[in-house]
């Protein structure tokens, strides 16, 4: 005779197949249309949702991670081939010590993780690039990104930036820094004024030196509305922007997929356009 406990666990392993079986329907039908190549979140509302729930903010950030290897996994089911996340804004080092120290050790705990041999990055190829000024993070934690962009470094499926720390305004002006210095280098071929372009500068961009494609999607949390010095540049032109009211550690499946069929919506409808116009 069954156990009380054996019963309740069958259910629950019941549920998640079923769970599983669904998405995985769900997905394959919106990946027969138009995906986009690059999406993008800016994870807010890990401390409210900490609060929300009687939780210590370590833990709101912790149930963040968790969400964004969802999102990941559903993302890499549907083929987009390069996720970004705002992990951490180098405005975020004046909060107090304690929440610092404590995503720093949930940072490093969670790349090294992200990094197990048949974990998402090894199953899907994925490369993780670190994106931001990593030279102001612990050496520690330091350490644990060469480690991780080191063993992703030979996949080439698809990209996960996770920036940290990072903001837009320093990665345009190490971009603008570094266009300087190579026009100098090539001072001496030049014939009269030297001039930086915008493709210079977003040849130099960080998400372009790690081989990102255009982003398409940009997603923020939590129902804040602005974007909090990430991707500026990158979201200027020709980014679909979307805001949403849940919090980014209850972010899934049903959140994305109207973000994703507004897409595929006004995909449609520019090659309608095109087609008609011919």
């Amino acid at each position: 005779m069954l156990s009380s406990s054996s019963i309740y666990q069958a259910a629950i392993d019941l549920q998640a197949s079923i769970y599983r079986q669904s998405r995985n329907v769900i997905l394959s039908i919106l990946a027969a249309g138009p995906i986009p190549r690059h999406v993008a979140f800016v994870m807010d509302g890990n401390r409210r949702y900490a609060r929300k729930h009687q939780k210590r903010v370590e833990e709101g950030h912790s149930e963040g991670f968790v969400a964004l290897r969802r999102m990941l996994e559903v993302c890499l089911r549907l083929n987009i081939r390069c996720v970004s996340a705002y992990a951490f804004s180098i405005e975020n080092f004046k909060r107090s010590p304690e929440e610092v120290e404590a995503l720093m050790e949930l940072a490093e705990k969670k790349l090294l993780e992200l990094c197990q041999h048949g974990d998402l990055l090894d199953q899907y190829g994925v490369r993780l690039n670190v994106v931001g000024r990593k030279q102001l993070l612990p050496e520690r934690v330091q350490e644990a990104v060469e480690r991780a962009e080191n063993l992703t470094r030979s996949n080439s499926r698809a990209i996960l930036n996770i920036c940290m720390p990072y903001t837009s305004r320093d990665e345009i002006t190490t971009a603008v820094e570094t266009s300087v210095q190579n026009s100098l280098k090539d001072r001496s071929k030049a014939k009269g004024d030297i001039v930086i372009t915008e493709e210079d500068i977003d040849n130099n961009l960080m998400t372009s030196l790690g081989d990102s494609p255009p982003l398409d999607i940009l997603v923020r949390t939590s129902g804040v509305k602005r974007l909090s010095d990430f991707m500026l540049w990158q979201c200027c032109e020709d980014t679909q922007i979307q805001y949403t009211d849940t919090y980014w550690p209850d972010f899934g499946l049903f959140d994305l997929i109207p973000i994703i069929l507004d897409y595929q919506r006004k995909m449609w409808h520019r090659q309608s356009q095109a087609t008609s116009s011919i």
